[in-house]
């Protein structure tokens, strides 16, 4: 199991044994880098052992806590976890300001506790039968327990159908599940049981009130906490308003000049290249660092992506931050990233569909008609509207739009489509605000997967700065009108850092992020002669979940340019491969 997982520790391993308990770690070194971080650790008493996987980035202030009762041998948090727990026993999670999934055997009562952190920042995924419980952060380290693994018929249906993965406990696997954030588990006397200790929506105060410098003062707040490390700090700069916030702040806030940044562009031409809006930075910053993935690349490194990622993906896009993370490795061991933000400031079209709705519902149309045009005028994208409509149809109507083809054979549709357990509120949005939490809740992990599993390839950390909960119960407390205003979206943070953030990105109105040019990538040489022989391969139209007549039509007219059906082409791609080598492996 460690072996499987060892790029996610890299610079010691360690084991405990006891009986019919195994604890296995391997680390990757942060917060005191000497051989007192060795994990698993045991508590001062020896009655507690841990294997953690994170951080707490608030550990110097609950060790100032606790220093008058507990003598504190290391300058790690995983021992200030122990002692936390020593102290406030299951208590200590609401103590934790950070990023966790972690597992404490209790000598003495002979059980397990375990959690995961609010918003599954940290992977959890186990395997629980009559026999044994195993857990790992990686599917991978689970694999090697079961013989014959078999697909998850109903989580592969939701993706094609939907494109969601991640919204349940639920895996691509029959026998394989995950903790859900903001969950614990106790495993005692043979009985599992799995509890909530944190919810979002019993942490919202609706309305807060909060100036758009009080916004900046957490923010920068989340910032310094996840500067703690004995290890150099990048920044993943996208070119977007969230990831660049980020950088000024450090830049101008943190007196950071010497940031290294590392950030993915393409040919001019494509409308994935954000090159123009990353150079704004290039008159501060010196250690700017840049790869261009490329149809080339990515042809020779996608079954090797689809295995680091243990699970099929909607889309090509987070291959784009596999690369800007290969692009850190030996330059840094923890990135600060954007992540989160978009689902809490509005940074998808949908959520201003959603806005429009709620306008309409309490009858403020005057503010609709403002929103509405300064939205028109100031969006290339009309997507907003296509969505407004959208919300309004009645729910059998939404429920039908709301799927996609993607070539999927009857038969697969037919035994599948009443088994979907997706939250209808993803669909149903009833104001704003229920729009971000329902997105906390189902849709967000899976961009916290792909962010762990990405830059833990490579041995990196990925840290987080809009997800410090104080900073996401805050802004989901604030009232519409201070996250999305005067048409565009993030009101509340292009305000809070416009005297630091270069002009062309505070003015900026599209959405791109890690993108990629996948459309052209799939019409190349190599893919074209790749996918026609899946297409014709016994195998691919055995497993039965395509109409492999419908893909070649629809492969034709993506590479006549007729249409962009990349997305739908990708999933082919990915679902067999993910066969392959998982499954048949």
């Amino acid at each position: 199991m460690l072996t499987l997982i060892k790029h996610r520790g890299p610079d010691d391993e360690g084991l405990f044994v006891k009986e019919n308990v195994g604890l296995g770690h391997v680390r990757l070194s942060i917060i005191d880098l000497s051989s007192a971080g060795h994990q698993p650790m045991l508590s001062s008493d020896e009655r507690y052992c841990v294997v953690f996987n994170g951080e707490i980035y608030n550990y110097l202030e609950i060790k100032s806590e606790l220093k008058s009762k507990y003598a504190f041998k290391s300058k790690t948090d995983t021992e200030v976890l122990l002692a936390a727990y020593q102290e406030w026993g299951q208590d200590c999670l609401s103590k934790f300001n950070g990023d966790f999934a972690f597992v404490i055997y209790d000598r003495v009562n002979r059980s397990l506790f375990g959690a995961r952190d609010r918003f599954g920042i940290k992977p959890f995924y186990y395997k629980l039968d009559s026999e044994r419980f195993v857990f790992a952060s990686e599917i991978k380290a689970l694999i090697p327990f079961e013989e014959n693994l078999k697909p998850n018929d109903k989580t592969i249906f939701e993706y094609l159908v939907y494109n969601r993965t991640d919204q349940s406990e639920e895996t691509f696997f029959n026998s394989i599940s995950k903790l859900k954030h903001g969950h614990s588990f106790t495993l005692s006397d043979g009985k599992f049981t799995i509890q909530r200790w944190y919810d979002l929506s019993s942490k919202i105060h609706y309305p807060l009130s909060l100036r758009p410098e009080e916004f900046r003062y957490e923010l920068t707040t989340s910032i310094g906490l996840r500067l703690r490390s004995d290890v150099p700090i990048g920044v993943c700069l996208s070119g977007g308003i969230d990831s660049s916030s980020i950088t000024s702040i450090l830049y101008h806030d943190f007196n950071q000049r010497g940031l290294k940044t590392f950030s993915a562009t393409f040919d001019k031409k494509d409308p994935e290249d954000e090159s123009v809006f990353i150079n704004t930075y290039k008159h501060l910053l010196t250690e700017m660092h840049f790869v261009s993935p490329t149809a080339d690349s990515f042809y020779k490194e996608f079954s090797g992506f689809i295995e680091s990622q243990s699970e099929p993906l909607p889309g090509i896009s987070p291959y784009t931050q596999f690369k800007v993370m290969q692009l850190a490795k030996g330059n840094v061991s923890v990135t600060l990233d954007g992540q989160g933000a978009d689902e809490m400031l509005g940074g998808y079209n949908y959520f201003y569909g959603s806005y429009f709705k709620e306008l309409l519902k309490n009858y403020r149309l005057l503010a609709l008609l403002r929103e509405a045009g300064s939205h028109y005028r100031k969006n290339s994208s009309k997507e907003a509207f296509s969505y407004f409509a959208y919300y309004l149809l009645p729910v059998m109507l939404k429920n039908f739009f709301g799927r996609k083809n993607g070539c999927i054979s009857k038969e697969f549709y037919k035994n599948h489509y009443k088994k979907s357990t997706l939250s209808a509120d993803l669909y149903n949005p009833l104001s704003l605000h229920d729009f971000f939490l329902q997105h906390f809740e189902y849709k967000l992990e899976h961009l916290l997967k792909w962010d762990d599993l990405n830059s833990m390839s490579f041995s990196i950390e990925s840290r987080i700065p809009f997800l410090d909960h104080n900073l996401v119960e805050k802004t989901l407390s604030l009232p519409s009108d201070r996250i999305l205003k005067n048409g565009v979206s993030k009101y509340i943070l292009r305000e809070s850092v416009k005297d630091i953030l270069p002009a062309p990105i505070y003015n900026r109105t599209d959405k791109i992020g890690f993108g990629t040019p996948s459309d052209e990538w799939l019409r190349s040489k190599s893919f074209q002669s790749f996918i026609q022989n899946m297409l014709n391969s016994r195998e691919f139209a055995n497993r039965g979940y395509f109409d492999v007549a419908e893909c070649k039509q629809k492969y034709q007219i993506h590479l006549q340019r007729k249409a962009n059906l990349s997305k739908d082409i990708w999933k082919w791609i990915n679902l067999e491969t993910w066969f392959q080598k998982f499954i048949t492996r």
